[in-house]
């Protein structure tokens, strides 16, 4: 009987922080340190008395003591907050950076598609990458000419195949990364949360691929993502990363089950002070859900939902999307909203400093039940800026002022309009 296409033992990823461990130095940088040498000789001495509590403090372990195994033809999804190490092990599965302990072996041809622009070579034309990811892959040019019509057509760059990569927008990139990646038959195919930055279409597209690949059993996917919809849909099997640690595996939706049971304990607000979710360009302070000024999370169904978003803005990039996900306990995602959903004259325009959005649900539109809300923030088809895990909780209960109706399944109960039309 076939082993595991991979097996992970006691794997640990540590990064030091705020060194240089590596580089390259310029030939001022080179004549700068001569000249500073006896300087940093007398810092060195004094940089002695640093505390052990100190030296711990400069180093981060992004994976730790991690062990798991993957049996051919599961499709595994992984699941974790930010932070849980779910892209570094991607990475070192994927030999892009290399492990600080432990053990990793795997079994066949690995595709990856991780963020976009790992594995392309810039300055090379469409057509010359996907030869070059070919023969990474360890295949023949005539394995990939006879893929090479079908790579084209899924990524739509055909009119661009022979133009440098280096000057295709972020989404032509993507498509033909994920069509490289779907096409060219790995044995194992890792794939991270870049998917979720293209349009519906496209996502789809991608989606509805890999549940074609993943129809051979041959073929095994680990799929990272924070959508516990698209990882239950593709699924069926999952491993839950915390600060680094695998804390949970098995079917999928058991997982994902324990998972947000596991954060069911958070309020319908929260405001961060250090550590905000985001980069450079736009930090989330505070999220609140309330049908109240004030709530406590206990939402009524008889009056309107109110998700409120404060966030810092540094730099002021067309196409900023800001917005949500409400998700039920099973990981359904019930609706996603943005701004630009609205026309540009009723869509809020985002201003340099502190911005305060409110999006309003009306009323009776949720059921009675608890319900989880994900922040998002990108920037238009392109890239991520905050793409979170479930961050707040609230419950709606059921409290019309109207006639008295019992529980109706489903998940969206508004009361809508009828009327004899013959």
């Amino acid at each position: 009987m076939p082993g595991p296409v991979i097996r992970v033992e006691g794997l640990g990823k540590q990064y030091h922080l705020g060194k240089e461990t590596h580089g390259y130095k310029t030939f001022r940088e080179m004549i700068g340190a001569g000249l500073y040498a006896p300087i940093h000789a007398v810092k060195s001495v004094l940089s002695r008395k640093r505390t052990a509590e100190q030296e711990t403090e400069a180093k981060f372990w992004a994976l730790k003591d991690l062990s798991f195994e993957i049996q051919r033809g599961d499709i595994v999804g992984v699941i974790g907050g930010n932070g849980a190490g779910k892209s570094t092990l991607l990475k070192i599965l994927s030999r892009v950076t290399e492990p600080t302990c432990g053990s990793v072996e795997i079994q066949g041809r690995v595709g990856s598609l991780l963020e976009v622009g790992t594995g392309f070579h810039p300055e090379l034309s469409g057509r010359e990458n996907i030869f070059l990811n070919g023969a990474i892959l360890g295949m023949s040019q005539a394995e990939v000419h006879r893929r090479f019509d079908e790579i084209v057509a899924f990524a739509e760059v055909d009119q661009f195949l022979d133009v440098p990569v280096k000057r295709y927008s972020s989404g032509m990139y993507m498509r033909l990364a994920f069509s490289v990646a779907a096409h060219l038959e790995p044995d194992l195919l890792l794939v991270d949360e870049v998917l979720a930055v293209g349009d519906v279409s496209f996502q789809k597209k991608c989606l509805a691929r890999l549940q074609s690949i993943t129809s051979n059993s041959e073929r095994t996917v680990l799929f990272v993502s924070h959508d516990m919809q698209a990882v239950q849909s593709l699924c069926k099997y999952a491993l839950h990363l915390e600060h680094g640690s695998l804390v949970d595996s098995g079917e999928v939706r058991a997982v994902i089950g324990r998972y947000l049971t596991k954060i069911s304990s958070v309020g319908n607000s929260r405001k961060w002070e250090g550590d905000e979710p985001g980069n450079h360009e736009v930090l989330l302070k505070e999220i609140e859900v309330s049908s109240e000024p004030g709530g406590n999370g206990i939402c009524l169904d008889s009056r309107d939902l109110a998700v409120t978003m404060v966030f810092d803005t540094a730099i002021l990039r067309e196409g900023l999307c800001v917005g949500f996900d409400i998700i039920t306990p099973e990981g359904v995602t019930v609706l996603r909203s943005y701004q630009t959903d609205l026309s540009e004259e009723d869509s809020p325009v985002p201003v340099l400093g502190t911005n305060s959005w409110q999006c309003t649900i009306p009323a009776g539109l949720l059921a009675a039940g608890e319900y989880y809300v994900s922040p998002r923030i990108s920037i238009h088809n392109q890239y991520w800026i905050i793409n979170d895990d479930p961050v707040v909780r609230f419950e709606v209960v059921a409290k019309r002022s109207g006639p008295i109706r019992p529980p109706r399944p489903g998940i969206l109960t508004p009361v809508v309009a009828w009327e004899a039309v013959a």
